[in-house]
């Protein structure tokens, strides 16, 4: 039911009005000028959705992106994981971000591949975002919805749902929550979530230090609580 619904709000939502990693993508308006984006960090764990996918150890990851003027852009990640025999998981992005009725947009197709997995395991996969945002004064708020026709490993057809609001806390601070729900074939269902908050040591390192957790305790060491810190620099 929930994949049907939120393939019917993807269907319907991005050819209207187009009038202009839990990591959140850096958002690009419309009509500045084209230029291109490095970021570069590490984190004590690298959880996705609640879940982790480096075995609970920690991480890096890099990102290069390219933003044109229009509200396209395109990007080439990679990030350590500990999964399928995969120690190196990279990323092709292609997305487009624009604003209509009063709501920011941002919609995405990735693909995606583990290096060196175990032959036989499913190593590549078609991912599909879609971001609604939303700034309320000084609280802005974003419904996510990710899907993927057939994920990497042994799942398969996925769905993730999340709302997001973030708020400032103090100067150069802002918390956040996060509760998101993921559906899948050939792994568990689940509820996940995060609650923390991020400090601009500089203009271009911001500092996190988050509680994620998922009620699939029992499914494995992966779905367990965490406090999760990590470090980017974006430049």
């Amino acid at each position: 039911m929930i994949r049907q619904l939120t393939l019917s709000v993807l269907l319907t939502a991005l050819p209207a009005h187009a009038l202009s990693q839990d990591r959140d993508n850096t958002r690009h308006s419309g009509g500045e000028a084209s230029h291109w984006s490095y970021e570069l960090g590490a984190g004590t764990d690298n959880r996705s959705k609640g879940a982790s996918k480096s075995g609970n150890d920690p991480y890096v990851f890099g990102e290069v992106q390219w933003n044109a003027a229009s509200g396209f852009y395109a990007d080439l990640e990679f990030e350590t994981i500990d999964s399928s025999g995969s120690y190196v998981e990279t990323e092709v992005e292609a997305g487009w971000q624009y604003s209509a009725l009063g709501f920011d947009f941002d919609t995405s197709a990735s693909h995606k591949w583990r290096v060196g997995a175990v032959a036989g395991h499913d190593d590549a996969a078609w991912e599909y975002q879609f971001d609604i945002i939303k700034d309320l004064g000084a609280v802005d708020t974003r419904l996510r919805v990710e899907h993927s026709p057939d994920g990497l490993g042994s799942t398969q057809a996925w769905t993730w749902v999340e709302g997001r609001v973030r708020f400032p806390l103090a100067d150069r601070l802002k918390g956040s929550a996060t509760l998101g729900r993921r559906e899948q074939d050939g792994s568990p269902d689940y509820t996940g979530w995060n609650v923390g908050a991020a400090y601009a040591l500089t203009k271009i390192t911001s500092l996190d230090l988050r509680w994620h957790g998922t009620d699939a305790d029992d499914e494995g060491r992966q779905y367990e609580d965490a406090l999760v810190a990590s470090v980017v620099v974006i430049f």
